[in-house]
């Protein structure tokens, strides 16, 4: 079981703050979800942790050791970037081969079988492939690292919705497998959603949360009814958002939702965690209503 520490972590481009301080842990054995708008800093990060990147300053630690040159870290690390970094003209089975080198953890065989069950020619070079079997190269092969931290950045890109089904259910049967620290980077957040334990979200390179999905689900709603009977409600309560037309006004809550019946005229509804994700950040930058 292995925990990733992430620790003031801040890198430019430029004039641009990529990431800014950012702090948080990744807590052995637990799926998480890392979300934010594009340019949140999501992939930057994801690098980083990967130690493709080097940050400005801060640092991260699996179990306690710098990932930064460190091959004994690494190994225990598979990271899935959202573009093809192997060779062109290199076979998959080839390069599953090669993989095998460098993380002994492998599974070869496993490898064929997934390989088949989406489709997936061994044979093929992988510049051949299209999107989104180049996709399910990347996925297949992480999934049968057998790593003790797997690192996902958009792992479902072009993939049509019987592959991103497979791959959410292939994911979950090698977690309760072989259980390992997973983080999941993608915009479809209520694809994932029922995978997640845990939610980081990241706006303009800053940590918005890092949090129990369970949590916020439990704690994300929406009240809905008239302006005024609304409006009064609201008052003292935590609002991420809200919503006018003509003379009827939804708001949206992240609160313990009172067990208390409402106000005759009002309704209530929970927030997907996706809903949830997108009004913390509008509220990050300065598009709250």
């Amino acid at each position: 079981m292995s925990r990733m520490d992430i620790r003031g972590v801040s890198m430019r481009y430029g004039k641009n703050n990529a990431l800014q301080d950012v702090t948080f842990s990744l807590e052995g054995n637990q799926i998480y979800g890392l979300f934010g708008p594009n340019g949140a800093g999501k992939t930057t990060l994801l690098r980083i942790m990967s130690n493709q990147l080097f940050p400005e300053t801060g640092q991260v630690l699996l179990d306690g050791e710098s990932v930064v040159e460190n091959d004994r870290a690494l190994r225990r690390i598979f990271f899935v970037g959202a573009r093809n970094l192997y060779p062109d003209g290199r076979s998959v089975g080839k390069q599953f081969a090669q993989i095998k080198m460098f993380y002994p953890t492998f599974d070869l065989e496993e490898a064929g079988r997934l390989s088949d069950a989406f489709g997936l020619d061994t044979k093929a070079r992988l510049g051949s492939l299209s999107t989104g079997y180049q996709s399910i190269f990347r996925i297949v092969a992480a999934l049968c690292s057998n790593t003790p931290v797997v690192l996902y950045d958009e792992p479902v890109l072009g993939l049509d919705v019987n592959h991103r089904e497979r791959f959410y259910g292939e994911l979950l049967a090698h977690y309760v497998k072989r259980p390992q620290t997973i983080l999941l980077s993608t915009h479809l957040i209520e694809e994932a959603a029922g995978l997640l334990e845990n939610v980081i979200l990241l706006c303009k390179g800053k940590l918005v949360l890092c949090k129990k999905a369970q949590d916020l689900m439990e704690r994300g709603y929406t009240v809905t009814g008239p302006q005024g009977l609304v409006s009064r409600y609201a008052q003292g309560k935590q609002i991420i958002g809200s919503e006018q037309l003509g003379g009827m006004k939804a708001v949206h809550f992240l609160e313990e939702s009172p067990e208390s019946q409402l106000p005759p005229g009002l309704e209530r509804s929970r927030l997907t965690l996706q809903s949830i994700c997108l009004y913390l950040t509008k509220e990050e930058r300065g598009e709250k209503e």
